[in-house]
């Protein structure tokens, strides 16, 4: 699987993540389309968090630390809201909608 963007194309992994970050609005629009995401401020405000994440400690929050970090700027933002945004999984298909690698961890506090 790959996901093509401004003519080029993305390398993913067997489950759609990408190999290599990309932090372009183009990406966010492509896969958040392929996960059939329709994408809202709220959205985006999850996903840039999402990247700053990604950006300042090399790797996205496991759900409880995501939630954690989302209640800095979604203060009553609780478990079903961010489901609601991100059915498959929170922590991972944010992940994957923002253009990240696969987190790789197996949870933990």
């Amino acid at each position: 699987m790959s996901y093509t963007v401004a003519g080029n194309e993305l390398e993913t992994d067997a489950e759609g993540y990408l190999i290599e970050a990309d932090l372009s609005e183009e990406v966010v629009n492509v896969i958040a389309a392929a996960e059939g995401i329709e994408l809202t401020p709220r959205h985006w405000e999850v996903i840039n968090y999402m990247r700053a994440q990604f950006r300042d400690e090399g790797h996205t929050p496991n759900f409880r630390n995501m939630l954690k970090g989302v209640n800095e700027f979604w203060p009553e933002a609780e478990s079903k809201d961010l489901y609601d945004l991100f059915p498959v999984g929170p922590a991972k298909q944010a992940a994957k909608v923002a253009g990240l690698p696969q987190p790789k961890g197996k949870g933990g506090y």
